[in-house]
């Protein structure tokens, strides 16, 4: 019945079954937290499309192809991220012109760069690099870069760094367009419909391949000013009185002016960068320079700026082509000495070649003695010294071998001779990129910027402005511009310092928004040391640049060529006002900036030509200029430390112990100083003389005769003497004393005095190290932990601080400073590593399983070399062709150069699905079978094989690629678990059997395997012999984990290597603690001295806790040992209490004997008198004892206060009838009544004697 209905209705039914799935599907679905840019959400997380990576598919990484005729490439909505290798083929019509035209640009400066390759491979030739920030210079983006490639095809390759990363770029790209769209001042067209090939048909008075150059404005001011040239040059042609590109301005003209030169290029005027001209007879040489493409390069170009035509000088027999050195011209002849090659083995030349003009040759020049070093971004002058001899002065730079130089090199054109010239003043740091220009009149050569090495190991750029004099050769310190560079130019025009451009970034961790290419125009006045920024070209086109040059011709400055991402061959010329054209005294002296003029008698002229004695009069400078002529710098000491012969020296005014004062010298990063050097004392003792110190030096007496420094070395008694009479024997420490005459005086180590010398290595003084520029490999050369950098592209080491000058034009397309990843195409295994490298393409083999091989190569296909291997020591050259054979389609192989193939199983399985492995075969593993089985190592990428792990038994598996066994056993170590831990008491043979830890008796032991590296155990075995005869051995375990129990014993210490020699006794699984104990009679322990007991620990999981404890006590009281040991103690402890008793009697009879006598003495100081008493009075006088009065005492004894007393009271005692005392005793009481009251009542103690 279901069969006979109409396939209308099955179409209905299976309609509604697809929607009611998919509506459900929807509903399960997880929705994303956040958009997917480039990428499509899939249960919550965004799967990225091809070539991008990051939780929201934001970030590029890997290769594109772009086939529209227009659009565009970012690197993605949100900053690039770190370490990015990103690469674009733009595929348009065969030799059809693609335009990219950067409308938003912001990478890191001179670290993270864009190559733009005019072809389908980093082969092609290469047409720009961008780096930094690039911003459109007016308001309608006329200056926004624009790249023109015309092979059909364009490639873009983008890396960046670790440092920092920006808002990346966005790239239009169209094919057969215009420039800019004629920017709106014409209309684009078709040249011919062969070529195909498009140009601008501009407006009237607009010119320029975007017709983005006005001309003829106001037309030239005609006929008074000039005219306008319509058919030939178009611009305005000024009559004899009237200047300026529009001929607005008067001859002389108190205003200044950009023009851009009408200048007849030469078709082999290639633009340059770094390289050097210098003007003769009215024209601009201009030699050497980096370039992109050498295969049409010259080395020396002539421009007459007279007629603007080019030159071009041929090459002939010559020097290398090279780029940052220096040329300077003496009569007919340019000297050029140093520079970097772009071919050969020693990249940076030392080389002195001679350029005669007239003739157009090169000549070498082979000094008897050799410069000081081979350099690079250093400058030159040619100079007469006072004896009139004509001599090369070369200033700074960079050297491979000495890094960056502050000396000062001296080549002696006559005697043909070089020589470190010895310099006084202040003194300067050397570096890469300044520039220098020499005053004549005042016979002082200024230097500005650079990159230098600074303080603390830091680099970077630099304001400094040095002043040198040639014939004092004495080094001044002038005021710093406040704007870094280097790479710019600078000259003199018109008593004026002139620098223009150059490269101004000095970020290193985060952008500021310094551009790598700079239009900047300062001025420096020489007269009063002031600096003055000066208005940018207004030309309507882009002028920032680095790397250029500039001559001064019939006063205006001339710059040509420079860097700013594309090598330029522009141009520019600069016309400063002019001193004739100021009338008056207040005017003259008004002029400026960027001019320094001078009123002398009825005309205004510069100043640079009337003052050649150098002398400025009153009131001619608007500030006064402190000069910095004996400042030091710390870069390589530090701030408060004197660099004094290869050491750093610092002297504190403290009063310290010498112990104190060494203290002081290690916190600094120091010693306390050993004064070896004649220098170094004489530097000492000039401090001291200022301040008045006696400060403690690194002597000290090391036995009764000898005295060494702290450093180990001998005192010779040279460079310091001892004061007379010293060293004296109390003392055993050193300090300088200037009490009478310099010299040392012993002291006591714990006696303070003024002040204390301190010492360090300056970092000219350290150890030295092979330099960066000798290692030849990735290895060695990032071996040094980041001190160098390995170039791939160039297979160069540098040093990390010189990176950026070894590779200013962005020569360098990866670096490494660990991981030496595979340094060809051909050691890369897998289709994915292979495509990382932009120059590698993959060739898949015909079995479609992912084998393959890595070779060289474009979109179209694998390259090869015509002069076969590439070698680094032969010029940079693009001569690689296609060569099909090496990957035929024929045959069945199959080229990817933007995406691997879908099937990726290295040859180890076919895929099902296209890209599914079905099943890995040949041990292998991983969704890729990229992976050895569990229990196998090997590569089984692209083909490899799996070897069986190798571990005795000891290891279930090892590492995948080297087949170093992860051994479970804690003890037993080696690669193949072949070895005990012997220096951690394990014992055993694991080839035979296994390894035991040797406990020791009596004590508890904890195994703490809580490390990573401990993950892999899983057992730990141990061993104990009883050390006593007639006790029994207790054994007790306890673990945080769970395991399993296995206890042994054996009458051989070796067992563990012979099957069946260990007899079992316990066997427990699953439990946390165990106790047992083995009886000293059941195994006999007196007659098998050598058993052993194993306990064998395993199944257990990490990490874990373990602790195990052997001990032996008797199980029965010894009651003689009892006893004995009861009475020892009760004997020790009566005899201890008698010995106390004895000492706390002792002490109380002592006392009490003191006080005895304390109140003896008190009752022999009291005061005494004699009483009278009649005691029986006669007849006569019996009257006297029938006193009424109250009785008293017959003495008293006031207390101190007088408010108690001690009162003697006599009394008569009972007496019989006869009136006399019973016999035997007395009659009379004497009674002493102490404390008695001398004011009221009181209690009275009564003595009775």
């Amino acid at each position: 019945m279901l069969m006979m209905m109409k396939s209308s209705t099955s179409v209905g039914l299976l309609t509604v079954l697809h929607l009611v799935l998919f509506t459900g599907a929807s509903q399960l679905s997880k929705p994303c937290d956040r958009s997917c840019f480039s990428g499509t959400c899939v249960d919550g997380t965004c799967v990225c499309d091809h070539g991008w990576v990051g939780d929201q598919c934001q970030h590029c990484q890997g290769r594109f192809r772009l086939t529209e005729l227009s659009g565009s490439l970012t690197d993605g909505p949100v900053n690039y991220k770190y370490k990015t290798k990103c690469t674009w083929l733009i595929e348009g019509l065969p030799n059809a012109a693609l335009r990219l035209r950067f409308n938003h640009f912001a990478t890191e400066c001179s670290w993270d760069h864009m190559y733009v390759f005019d072809g389908d491979s980093i082969h092609a030739p290469l047409v720009a690099v961008f780096s930094g920030l690039v911003v459109p210079e007016t308001k309608r983006n006329e200056s926004v870069p624009e790249v023109v490639t015309h092979s059909g095809f364009a490639l873009l390759h983008f890396f960046s760094d670790a440092a920092y990363n920006l808002t990346g770029f966005n790239i239009a790209y169209s094919i057969n367009s215009c420039s800019n769209n004629c920017s709106g001042h014409g209309r684009c067209s078709t040249a011919t419909p062969t070529t195909g090939g498009v140009y601008c048909e501009c407006e009237e008075y607009w010119k320029g391949e975007a017709c983005d150059i006005p001309y003829c404005r106001d037309d030239c001011g005609s006929p008074d000013h000039g005219y306008c040239d319509l058919t030939g040059e178009k611009l305005c042609v000024c009559n004899d009185s009237w200047q300026g590109p529009d001929c607005t301005l008067p001859v002389p003209s108190t205003e200044a002016f950009w023009s851009l030169p009408s200048v007849k290029p030469s078709a082999q005027t290639q633009g340059r960068a770094s390289h050097q001209a210098v003007l003769h007879s009215g024209s601009m040489w201009v030699v050497g320079g980096f370039s992109f493409n050498y295969s049409n390069y010259h080395m020396v170009l002539n421009c007459d700026l007279g007629s603007n035509t080019w030159d071009v000088v041929p090459s002939g027999s010559g020097p290398l082509y090279r780029y940052g050195h220096s040329a300077a011209l003496y009569q007919d002849d340019i000297y050029m000495f140093g520079g970097k090659l772009e071919a050969g083995s020693a990249n940076v030349s030392d080389e002195m070649w001679v350029f005669n003009i007239p003739r157009r040759t090169w000549s070498p020049r082979k000094p008897d003695t050799p410069p000081l070093a081979a350099l690079e971004g250093h400058t030159a002058h040619v100079v007469d010294l006072v004896d009139g001899d004509p001599v090369m002065l070369v200033f700074f730079g960079y050297s491979p071998i000495y890094s960056y130089i502050n000396k000062v090199q001296e080549y002696n054109i006559r005697s043909n001779s070089w020589q470190v010239v010895s310099v006084g003043g202040a003194v300067v740091r050397g570096g890469y990129g300044h520039s220098s220009v020499y005053h004549q009149a005042s016979g002082c050569v200024y230097v500005h910027g650079g990159y230098k090495i600074l303080s603390g190991n830091k680099y970077g750029l630099v304001d400094h402005m040095y002043r040198y004099h040639v014939h004092k050769r004495t080094w001044l310190i002038l005021r710093e511009s406040g704007i870094a560079r280097y790479l710019h130019t600078a000259v003199l025009l018109s008593g004026a310092m002139l620098v223009f451009g150059g490269n101004t970034h000095n970020d290193t961790s985060l952008s500021n928004g310094a551009k790598c290419f700079s239009a900047d125009f300062l001025s420096y006045d020489i007269a009063c040391d002031e600096w003055t920024v000066l208005p940018r070209p207004s030309l309507h086109k882009d002028v920032n640049r680095f790397g250029h040059s500039a001559v001064v011709s019939n006063g205006s400055m001339y710059v040509f060529g420079g860097f700013s991402g594309v090598l330029m061959n522009d141009l520019l010329a600069y016309t400063p006002p002019s001193c004739r054209a100021f009338s008056s005294p207040e005017l003259c002296a008004a002029a400026g900036p960027g001019l320094r003029c001078h009123w002398v008698e009825t005309r205004c002229t510069p100043w640079q030509l009337e003052l050649a004695d150098n002398k400025v009069p009153a009131s001619f400078c608007s500030v006064q200029t402190t000069y910095k002529g004996m400042l030091t710098y710390d870069s390589l000491c530090g701030d408060g430390w004197h660099h004094v012969a290869e050491a750093c020296l610092r002297i504190n005014s403290s009063r310290e112990s010498y112990d104190n004062a060494q203290h002081y010298c290690k916190n600094l990063g120091g010693n306390i100083a050993s004064l070896l050097t004649d220098k170094q004392v004489q530097f000492v003792l000039e401090e001291l003389e200022k301040y008045h110190l006696s400060p403690w030096v690194g002597l000290r007496k090391i036995n009764v005769s000898y005295w060494g420094w702290e450093d180990t070395s001998p005192f010779t008694n040279t460079s310091l003497r001892w004061l007379p009479g010293e060293p004296s024997d109390s003392g055993f420490c050193a300090n300088l004393d200037r009490a009478q005459a310099a010299g040392l005086k012993a002291n006591p180590c714990t006696a303070t005095t003024d002040g204390l010398v301190c010492e360090k290595p300056s970092q000219s003084g350290r150890s030295c190290r092979t330099p960066c520029a000798l290692r030849t490999s990735c290895s060695n050369c990032t071996s040094q932990a980041m001190e160098c950098m390995w170039c791939g592209s160039t297979q160069r080491c540098v040093d990390s601080s010189a990176y950026v000058i070894s590779f200013p034009y962005g020569q360098c397309l990866e670096w490494q400073t660990q991981d030496c990843n595979a340094l060809n195409c051909s050691a890369l295994r897998t289709c994915a590593e292979c495509l990382e490298r932009v120059e590698c393409g993959w060739c898949g083999d015909p079995s479609d399983t992912g084998k393959g091989v890595c070779v060289e190569g474009s979109y179209r296909g694998p390259l090869k070399s015509k002069s076969g291997p590439r070698n680094r020591d032969v010029l940079r050259d693009r001569d690689m062709v296609m060569d099909q054979g090496l990957c035929s389609s024929e045959r069945g192989f199959n080229w990817a150069f933007i995406q691997c193939p879908a099937c990726q199983c290295n040859g180890h399985s076919r895929c099902v699905n296209a890209s599914v492995c079905e099943h890995c075969g040949n041990l292998t593993s991983g969704s890729h079978c990229q992976s050895c089985m569990s229990g196998y190592y090997g590569d089984p990428t692209n083909g490899g094989k799996c070897n069986a792990c190798k571990c005795n038994s000891h290891a279930n598996v090892c590492h995948i690629n080297t087949g170093k066994c992860f051994c479970t056993t804690k003890g037993v170590k080696g690669d193949q678990c072949q070895l005990c831990d012997s220096e951690n008491r394990y014992l055993g043979n694991p080839l035979r059997g296994t390894c035991y830890y040797n406990l020791l008796i009596d004590y508890q032991f904890t195994f703490s395997l809580l490390q990573e590296d401990d993950r892999h155990y899983s057992a730990i075995n141990f061993m104990a012999t009883p050390e006593q005869a007639n006790k029994n051995l207790d054994m007790s375990i306890n673990a945080s984990n769970n395991f399993n129990l296995n206890i042994t014993w054996s009458l051989s210490s070796t067992a563990g290597t012979i099957s069946g020699e260990e007899m079992p006794i316990t066997t427990r699984t699953n439990i946390k603690e165990h106790r047992d104990s083995f009886s000293c009679e059941k195994f006999n322990f007196r007659l098998y001295h050598n058993i052993t007991f194993y306990v064998y620990v395993s199944n257990f999981s990490w990490p874990i806790k373990i602790q195990i404890a052997f001990s032996q006590h008797n199980s029965i009281m010894d009651l003689v040992q009892f006893f004995v040991t009861f009475f020892s103690c009760f004997l020790s402890l009566l005899l201890v209490a008698a010995v106390v008793w004895k000492i706390k009697q002792t002490c109380w009879a002592s006392r009490r004997r003191e006080q005895l006598m304390r109140e003896r003495q008190q009752m022999a100081s009291r005061p005494f008198a004699s009483v009278a008493v009649e005691l029986e009075a006669c007849d006569d006088h019996e009257d006297l004892l029938q006193v009424s009065a109250v009785p008293k005492p017959i003495a008293m004894e006031p207390c101190w206060g007088s408010r108690a007393g001690v009162l003697t009271v006599l009394l008569f005692l009972p007496r019989v009838q006869s009136g006399f005392p019973p016999p035997g005793q007395s009659g009379i009481l004497t009674t002493h009544c102490t404390n008695a009251s001398l004011k009221g009542s009181s209690t009275v103690f009564t003595n009775v004697v």
